[in-house]
């Protein structure tokens, strides 16, 4: 806990001055609520004691000033930190959402969804108790005690020292039972995160889930996690019980030790009734805010550990962290892309990409293609700076992409992938994800091109229809038609097709080829497909093996070559040609002028692209 509060402190540290402020309105309540003690013995002592009447009126006039000045102080030491409390779990909550926003692909990839969220919007409610009144009542109680033990000095030294004795071994106490609380609150905290994890992945794979009957199975992990944090929870409650359980039995020691004392100094007359009854109010003033400290003391612990793990995701570096990203591209981007010598590894020694080399130029298009866990994803991403070659150079117009802010490049970029993700909006909403300040007609031109208004017209609202969270009250190939209009709306440069057609089948694919053309024509395109079919146009085809370039060049010249490509094309043609044709009707090699995996009456990818080139 001692090592995480520095960073609290440097979260809090903007804050400091709203901090001071209301440390010093506790404080005046504080000592505003001595009146009563203090007023009660000047009571006894004299007006009742010693028959001095004439102090009743101003006894009584203090004694409710005193009041007036603790519940005004009360009222705007709530209103000042409980809203300042709020207004800075909302900046912060933003803060690290937009810090998350911009970290880079892998840590995307080693942390989950529901983490991530928990970060977002459980952990920063920790300020809630640090700059709400929580984190001042403490601090208040402390120096309310302290104030209170001068006090309790000047009535009666002999005893003060003999209540301090035993409070000092209760204290020695609770410093040992809050160094018990940190590991458990964070304990906590993984727990929750995981089970708000697996419970985010559950509800999103719903139709997953239901398909292999698995309710029961994803309820008992979800039970399992809810008894951990139970298990958590429990024992939490049993050392708070302990604690309270101790701090009754100091009260019961300290009140017999005061009774007992006090008794006997009253009559051996070495006190008076008016100092005993006010030694006994003050006591209560000074152990009171210590056993609220103990449960103050809990939701900081938590308060604390939830915020140092904050304090760890704001300490993550974004993506343009690096010192080397300080150019920026221009207004335009030709589209040339090259390679050189690239070398890649998501964990240290064990490479993916063994020195890829080539060049895109611009308006061309590069297909990649080879079997599963080649390289092929890894090189778009790389592309897509998603990550940053172990060696190697990728430099775009000439210009090394590690020395540029992404933002400046991405613009340029635009994406298609296999599985379109949609947000749970309307299909305009979506289309103009890509730019948002597009106009409704340039919206509606790239619906037009990408074949959305056929099937959005027959919508009920058209295209303001809510499509649910990822689309899912769109067929497949009515989202990847959204996903294609969103593409042509950003109207990239450099254009990046992953597998966009390969979940779709031949009467969804003929449909969307006309867009996909479009979106192609003139910009720098790199697409991986698995149906060779559909890339037999393409400028250069890589065939990658094991994170190696085994075959580079056009579809005729790898067919010449009869290669690995040449025995992938021939297997695959032949695979897809028995699902159409008789027995024995599809030995024959595909032609250039072959329909869509051999059917005449379906255009097919490259028939397509042909047409506009």
């Amino acid at each position: 806990m001692r090592k995480a509060l520095p960073g609290v402190w440097a979260m809090l540290r903007p804050k400091r001055g709203l901090l001071l402020a209301g440390l010093i309105l506790i404080v005046i309540n504080r000592i505003a609520g001595f009146a009563l003690p203090l007023s009660t013995k000047a009571l006894i002592d004299y007006v009742i004691g010693k028959h001095m009447s004439h102090l009743l009126l101003p006894i009584v006039g203090g004694l409710l000033l005193a009041t007036l000045i603790q519940a005004l102080t009360a009222f705007a030491l709530s209103q000042l930190l409980s809203k300042a409390a709020w207004r800075l779990i909302t900046d912060l909550r933003i803060q690290v959402q937009e810090h998350i926003g911009r970290l880079p692909i892998a840590y995307y990839d080693a942390n989950r969804t529901g983490v991530l969220v928990s970060r977002i919007m459980s952990d920063v409610e920790g300020l809630r108790n640090l700059v709400g009144t929580g984190l001042v009542e403490f601090l208040g109680g402390v120096l309310t005690a302290a104030l209170t033990f001068v006090v309790l000095l000047w009535i009666n030294i002999k005893l003060t020292l003999m209540v301090f004795g035993i409070l000092a071994v209760f204290i020695a106490a609770m410093k040992w039972w809050f160094g018990t609380l940190g590991p458990l609150f964070k304990r906590r905290a993984v727990i929750f995160a995981d089970v708000t994890g697996r419970l985010t992945e559950s509800m999103g794979g719903v139709r997953v889930v239901k398909s292999y009957r698995a309710e029961a199975r994803e309820s008992a992990v979800f039970a399992k996690g809810a008894r951990q944090l139970l298990d958590n929870h429990l024992r939490g409650i049993t050392n708070n019980s302990l604690m309270g359980m101790s701090s009754t039995v100091v009260i019961g020691i300290v009140a017999s030790i005061v009774m007992f004392f006090g008794a006997r100094g009253i009559l051996a007359g070495s006190m008076t009734l008016g100092s005993y009854i006010t030694y006994t109010v003050f006591l209560a003033f000074m152990v009171a805010p210590l056993f609220q400290v103990v449960s103050i003391a809990t939701q900081l612990t938590e308060a604390i550990a939830g915020l140092s793990r904050t304090r760890e995701v704001l300490a993550e570096k974004d993506e343009d962290s690096d010192p080397r990203r300080t150019g920026r591209f221009g207004s335009t981007l030709a589209g040339e892309v090259i390679l050189q010598d690239l070398r890649f590894s998501y964990q240290a020694g064990k490479p993916v990409l063994h020195g890829i080399s080539f060049v895109s130029k611009p308006g061309s298009v590069t297909a990649l293609v080879g079997p599963s866990g080649s390289g092929k994803s890894t090189i778009i991403n790389l592309i897509n700076a998603f990550h940053t070659p172990d060696s190697g150079v990728i430099t775009v117009d000439g210009v090394d992409l590690t020395t540029v802010e992404l933002g400046s490049y991405r613009c340029f970029l635009g994406v298609v992938l296999q599985e379109s993700f949609l947000f749970d909006g309307t299909i305009r909403d979506n289309i103009s994800f890509s730019r948002p300040d597009a106009t409704y007609e340039e919206i509606l031109e790239a619906a037009r091109i990408a074949r959305v208004d056929e099937f959005a017209e027959r919508l009920p609202e058209g295209s303001d229809t809510i499509i649910g969270e990822r689309g899912v009250k769109l067929s497949g190939g009515q989202r990847q038609r959204v996903s294609i209009a969103r593409a042509i709306l950003a109207d990239p440069r450099i254009l990046i097709l992953d597998e966009a057609t390969s979940s779709l089948d031949s009467e969804s694919e003929a449909l969307i080829q006309e867009g996909l053309a479009y979106l192609m024509r003139g910009r720098t395109t790199f697409v991986i497909a698995h149906r060779l079919s559909t890339i037999r146009q393409a400028d250069q085809i890589l065939f990658l093996e094991d994170g190696l370039i085994r075959e580079q060049g056009t579809h005729e010249q790898l067919i010449a070559s009869r290669g690995r490509y040449y025995d992938l094309y021939t297997r695959q043609y032949s695979l897809e040609s028995n699902l159409f044709l008789a027995p024995g009707e599809g030995d024959q090699i595909v032609t250039e002028e072959d329909g869509f995996n051999g059917r005449p009456d379906l255009p097919s990818f490259s028939q397509a692209l042909r047409g506009i080139r």
